[in-house]
């Protein structure tokens, strides 16, 4: 069998929350792709994870899972502060990765990411899956066909309450300085901040603020941004993570037409201009994350380039960070 025909086979670290629905099952499903076998530091885990979802393999070390010769390409779903050791041994091993979002705990990090693996000639994806959502592609396509005419500005309100969770003795890795610095901030805004890189070009300056008003946590919980893409399109956006309820809300502002949306919510891509309304309710596939695998695929078998590599995500970590950055953001 031929390498253009034969299964990439997938290698996964972690299997975490992610892994049960919206990645590990679409890495099994899509064509051409094959969860070949998991690691994870907690092997009761990785053994009830693999009869679950049928993984042929278990690895006692990540180490051995990367050099393994039947393992093609390695998907890491870990907590952010092990993405640059595991994908800097991938590109050592010179093998394809993809790694979740936040690409990396800074951006310097993600840049020693990206230069690893254009050292080796191999593919670094990042898990910023919606840019392959129909949802979010049909946006896409409404820009670049002019639907609303010229873009001038974006803004992204999100909100959530405080989750108890979250409080004492029971905080996940989202609230944990040494996972998350920016709290919720670094695994959510980043989606819709890397969905504006995608749909606008590449932000070119950036100003953030943030706060810890409610103290519930050792991270902020309170942000707020402005920026301009490198075509002149200025954003705005708010994200509060001990608020009232729970928001989201995404407005794209052009000078012939608005479009709504959400970022997270299931809600309908509304189309607002002179001519009348177009309200389409585009249901995410599931698992969410297969045609981001697909996609991969594709690449891997030579077709078109996946959309989130490390470049794209490298600009989205840097703009999270001049954000979190406060004060200091855009000097």
């Amino acid at each position: 069998m031929s390498a253009r025909t034969r299964p990439i086979r997938w290698g996964m670290i972690g299997c975490g929350d992610v892994t049960e629905r919206k990645s590990g099952p679409a890495y099994r499903l899509a064509d051409g792709s094959e969860l070949a076998g998991v690691f994870t530091r907690r092997p009761a885990q990785a053994e009830d994870y693999a009869r679950r979802h049928g993984v042929p393999r278990i690895f006692q070390t990540a180490d051995a899972l990367i050099h393994d010769p039947d393992i093609d390409a390695v998907y890491i779903a870990t907590p952010p502060s092990s993405h640059a050791s595991y994908a800097l041994t991938t590109a050592a091993a010179g093998k394809p990765c993809c790694v979740e979002k936040p690409m990396a705990l800074s951006e310097a990090e993600a840049n020693q990411m990206k230069s690893a693996f254009d050292a080796a000639g191999q593919p670094l994806f990042v898990a910023y899956y919606r840019r392959c959502l129909p949802r979010f592609e049909t946006i896409r396509h409404w820009l670049e066909a002019g639907r609303i005419g010229n873009v001038r500005q974006i803004h992204w309100a999100l909100t959530r309450p405080v989750d108890p969770l979250n409080i004492r003795e029971n905080r996940p890795w989202r609230v944990t300085p040494g996972e998350a610095p920016g709290g919720y901030f670094d695994d959510l805004a980043g989606h819709g901040l890397d969905l504006f890189d995608h749909w606008l070009g590449p932000i070119r300056s950036v100003e953030g603020r943030t706060a810890n008003l409610a103290g519930q946590h050792p991270v902020p919980d309170t942000f707020s941004a402005c920026w301009q893409h490198e075509n002149g399109v200025t954003g705005t956006g708010f994200w509060n993570f001990a608020g009232f309820d729970r928001t989201d809300r995404l407005d794209i502002m052009g000078d012939k037409g608005r479009i709504t949306t959400a970022v997270f919510e299931d809600e309908p891509v509304r189309l607002e201009t002179a001519n009348g309304v177009e309200s389409h309710d585009i249901a995410h596939p599931d698992p969410v994350q297969l045609p981001h695998v697909e996609a991969m695929i594709r690449h891997l078998k030579g077709g078109a380039p996946h959309p989130s590599l490390a470049a794209s995500a490298l600009r989205t970590a840097r703009v999270c960070d001049r954000i979190l950055a406060g004060d200091r953001a855009g000097k």
